[in-house]
């Protein structure tokens, strides 16, 4: 159905408010509410649906500016669910705000289903991104308070001014009491005395991230500009990015998904901690993971592997990395680099992940989603890992056959709980584990303090015997069933495995703490600390360090620089 978008009414302090403009009548309903404050763009509203796109006028005619809508309209109108409308502003033309670095020539603001709800704030972005439509810039989100609000600046020359909603949803006839907006003065003045639409159009020019948006939504992809977006700055020998994705059957993914990929085959000569560290900036924490797990994966995909092995191994791996995409990527770097012994083994790894229903986006939700609605809460991780074990192991198949097997994986849990901390020298380990409170840290068994005792923490000459004794002290406190931190390196799987494998023998929770920090603040971390590490080792351990996936432990957590979350690892 066409709606005509409502009017938002402007703040009481909005300098470009008329006498013709609605003013909010009742301020006080915003109290206690939680709010967005996104910058208010200067573009077309317009509103983009399953079946039609319009401007604010439903009986909008042609014009040259709405060509892009309607393009993009056409890439993702399948992705709308029917009844649903996202609203927005169309920016291709310049009217009164010139821009030169923007996102993409449509950006939305908010989103209504089929009810004619407004979406919650959260939601709205979840879904917009998914689409591959980015949301209006956030300037401020918090309590409302008209005092802190007054307290925004915004450039006037750049900025038109700001809509201030709240986060969460609200039907349509309750707009006006969640909405209010902010408008520079003399905000629809124009130099020319004449409306944008009968004047010759200016395009405004998009930014280098627009060509991650442009993918994300399914468009064409420009290999050098999205290079470029990604800080991609060696030469690719192996051909063009446009060939190779052009391989990729993306169909049915999300925005993110086709981006991981593209980011993917962009990537696949950095190392690990490279990918993870400044794609996470730039594609969000969940894309840039995928992205890292795709590369990481895609090469030993194409290796043989023993059939009776594959049915676990690729169970393991689905819990890591979307298995649909991985074979996709794993098939056109195969076909791009004329490997065909590499491609006979992607096509037959994809025909056993195929029989075991593991080429979906979410291949084990059949199995997560009926357990969790039967217990009524989230399912433990460790509980989890184990049906999903058993799963690939062929020893259930059904819901109910993981409900029956939850109490003897209760029974077995022994109650103890081991945290590692992954990261290079200068990731911030022993700044984060001190942040943690006694009772999540438990007794912490370090490898450098260890080493100290035997006169020198940087002497490596006893390690065999400081890893014994680190050992002997695990096993002491797995029996005891107590919380302990193994505080280590942890670069790789190998020096990793030691540790949760003993850890898995006593039935043992196991959490993963993953320190994404960027080489450049590595290595200026590393020159203040007290036990500085030669910058030749900090850059070895860089090349040597493997990201925990999602099959090593039953939790794994990425975090910052400051130790704050990113977010989990798919499980």
């Amino acid at each position: 159905m066409r709606l005509r978008y409502p009017r938002t009414p402007h703040l009481p302090w909005s300098p470009g408010a008329t006498s013709d403009d609605v003013r909010v009548s009742q301020l006080g309903r915003l109290h206690d509410c939680e709010v967005v404050v996104t910058e208010k763009l200067d573009g077309e509203n317009t509103t983009l649906a399953r079946d039609f796109t319009h401007a604010r006028s439903l009986d909008s005619a042609h014009h040259s500016s709405r060509t892009h809508i309607k393009a993009l309209q056409a890439r993702i109108a399948h992705r709308i669910p029917p009844g649903w409308r996202i609203c927005g502003e169309n920016l291709f033309a310049r009217h009164s705000v010139p821009y030169d670095a923007l996102p993409a020539w449509f950006v939305a603001f908010n989103v209504w289903d089929d009810t004619d709800r407004c979406l919650d704030w959260d939601h709205t972005v979840r879904f917009c991104r998914n689409l591959g439509i980015p949301t209006a810039p956030v300037l401020y989100r918090g309590p409302f308070d008209p005092r802190q609000l007054r307290k925004l600046r915004v450039d006037t020359v750049t900025c038109e001014g700001f809509v201030v909603r709240t986060t969460a949803g609200f039907s349509r006839k309750d707009f006006p009491h969640h909405v209010a907006k902010w408008v520079r003065a003399g905000h629809v003045t124009d130099t020319s005395g004449v409306h944008w639409m009968l004047r010759s159009i200016v395009p405004n020019k998009r930014g280098p991230e627009a060509a991650l948006w442009e993918l994300r939504s399914g468009g064409r992809v420009d290999g050098t500009a999205l290079q470029a977006a990604l800080g991609v700055t060696e030469d690719l020998q192996d051909g063009s990015i446009e060939a190779v994705f052009a391989r990729i059957p993306t169909h049915g993914r999300s925005g993110d998904s086709r981006l991981a990929a593209a980011a993917a085959v962009c990537t696949h000569h950095w190392t690990a901690h490279a990918r993870l560290s400044r794609l996470t900036p730039l594609l969000g924490h969940h894309t840039a993971r995928q992205a890292t797990a795709l590369a990481h994966f895609a090469p030993r995909i194409r290796l043989a592997m023993p059939d009776h092995t594959r049915r676990a191994g690729l169970t393991s791996l689905a819990r890591s990395v979307d298995l649909g995409l991985l074979h996709g990527v794993a098939a056109a770097l195969a076909e791009h680099q004329n490997d065909h012994e590499g491609a006979e083994q992607v096509a037959w790894s994809e025909a056993h992940a195929e029989e075991a229903g593991l080429l979906a986006a979410e291949p084990l939700a059949w199995l997560r989603q009926p357990l969790e609605a039967t217990l009524a809460e989230p399912l433990e991780d460790q509980l989890w890992d184990g049906i999903v074990r058993a799963f690939g192991e062929g020893r259930l198949h059904s819901p109910e056959e993981a409900l029956a097997l939850l109490p003897t994986l209760r029974e077995r849990a022994s109650g103890a709980f081991v945290r590692l901390v992954v990261g290079p020298s200068g990731s911030g380990k022993s700044t984060f584990l001190a942040s943690l409170s006694p009772e999540d840290r438990g007794k912490t068994i370090s490898l450098d303090d260890l080493r100290a005792k035997r006169g020198d923490r940087s002497d490596q000459d006893h390690n065999q015997a400081v890893v014994a004794e680190a050992t002997e002290l695990l096993r002491e406190g797995l029996r005891a069933r107590r919380t302990l931190t193994w505080d280590a390196t942890s670069l790789s799987a190998l020096h990793r495995r030691h540790v949760l494998a003993l850890a898995d023998r006593y039935r043992a929770a196991t959490h993963i703490d993953c320190l994404v920090v960027e080489d450049e603040v590595l290595h200026a971390r590393n020159r203040n600390r007290r036990h500085a590490v030669p910058p030749s080792i900090v850059d070895e351990q860089l090349q040597q360090l493997a990201w925990p996936w999602a099959h090593e432990a039953h939790t794994i957590l990425d975090r910052d620089s400051q130790g704050e979350r990113l977010g989990r690892v798919r499980a």
